[in-house]
């Protein structure tokens, strides 16, 4: 049986899942390609923060991608009749007078100000080593990517637009005004595959680094906190006594598998945060499909413009997703220019 849609999508991690949200609102018919080869978004601790708190600056365009962001998720916990959204504060805890120094500085600035609270606080916390005392965050939170990833290829499955296999690059024919897979034509085909990227004969020329990031979960009864603690490492409460610990940053390793080294390099850093005991219940690993300018990679392919691209999304994928899927949604529907900070052009060479 022969199938005709607008577009076909390969990949449904967070920028999959965000540009199909547009598809559906916008009445495209869309067939969905997903291996589960790629597992970054589901790895992904979900942290929505736009405030980097190793330099204390605001991150990319964060306040604007936030406000986006949360709506998104909050349909998305509607439509799939889950929870989703966890909101919480952020307290960093500082190693030095400097640290305070610097906080204080920053949180007068515009954009921070909104985020920061300029006072510091010096509250001892059972089980936290904090001489220095803390920063803290608020309008942060998480987003429970994995069961946000899981139901919503559920969804995508009830419509009966989900293909779950590899996709074979070889089998695309480029026509005049469609492109055609198989059995399937469509206008266009989106490819979001995260470092699956790699692989791609037609965008595998964009600098899509991949950084391996490691993960654990420890169950610690006595830590009993609500907030996410931000040091070497972040430790995030999941409940019931139950937090995430990540992340490392693995330049080399490009697989997905965990190892001890980066189990030994979490606890190593966990131990000089907290005082209480822990046990490692689950490690996870994942390649986080980062770019060499910290942007992500959106546009048309130079050659074929049927063919483009959402990727490259890195450690803010959460709150990046919604505003660059729309961004590539209104450029190929209707037009508009791209962001020229994510625009793939700029790693054209003449």
């Amino acid at each position: 049986m022969n199938i005709a849609v607008d577009y076909i999508i390969v990949g449904l991690g967070l920028s999959g899942i965000a540009f199909t949200e547009l598809l559906l609102k916008n009445n495209k018919s869309f067939m969905v390609f997903e291996d589960d080869s790629q597992v970054s978004s589901v790895v992904a601790g979900g942290v929505y923060n736009p405030v980097i708190l190793k330099r204390f600056t605001p991150a990319w365009n964060g306040h604007k991608q936030l406000q986006k962001a949360i709506p998104f998720y909050q349909e998305l916990e509607e439509k799939l009749r889950i929870k989703l959204d966890y909101k919480f504060t952020t307290k960093k805890v500082f190693t030095n007078v400097g640290d305070e120094n610097n906080w204080f500085i920053a949180s007068d600035k515009p954009m921070l100000s909104y985020y920061m609270d300029p006072k510091i606080s010096k509250e001892k916390i059972k089980g936290i080593i904090g001489d220095y005392g803390f920063g803290e965050l608020k309008g942060t939170g998480r987003v429970d990517t994995p069961l946000l990833v899981n139901s919503y290829k559920e969804y995508i499955k009830s419509l009966k637009s989900l293909i779950k296999e590899a996709f074979d690059y070889s089998k695309i024919q480029i026509l005049e005004d469609k492109v055609s897979y198989d059995n399937i034509t469509a206008k266009r085909i989106v490819f979001s595959e995260g470092f699956g990227l790699k692989k791609n004969p037609f965008f595998n020329y964009l600098p899509l680094n991949g950084t391996k990031g490691e993960t654990i979960t420890i169950y610690a009864p006595e830590l009993q906190i609500d907030f996410l603690l931000k040091g070497s490492v972040f430790i995030m409460p999941l409940g019931d006594n139950k937090y995430k610990v990540g992340a490392t940053f693995n330049w080399t390793d490009k697989t997905s598998i965990p190892t001890e080294e980066g189990r030994k390099e979490l606890e190593d850093k966990l131990q000089k945060i907290i005082a209480v005991p822990y046990t490692v219940i689950e490690q996870s690993a994942g390649i986080r499909p980062t770019v060499k300018d910290r942007r992500p990679l959106v546009g048309k392919h130079p050659k074929f413009s049927k063919l483009a691209v959402l990727n490259g999304l890195g450690t803010r994928g959460v709150m990046i997703a919604p505003t660059v899927a729309e961004n590539l949604y209104n450029h190929l529907e209707k037009g508009e220019e791209l962001d020229k900070e994510i625009d793939i052009k700029r790693f054209l060479t003449d």
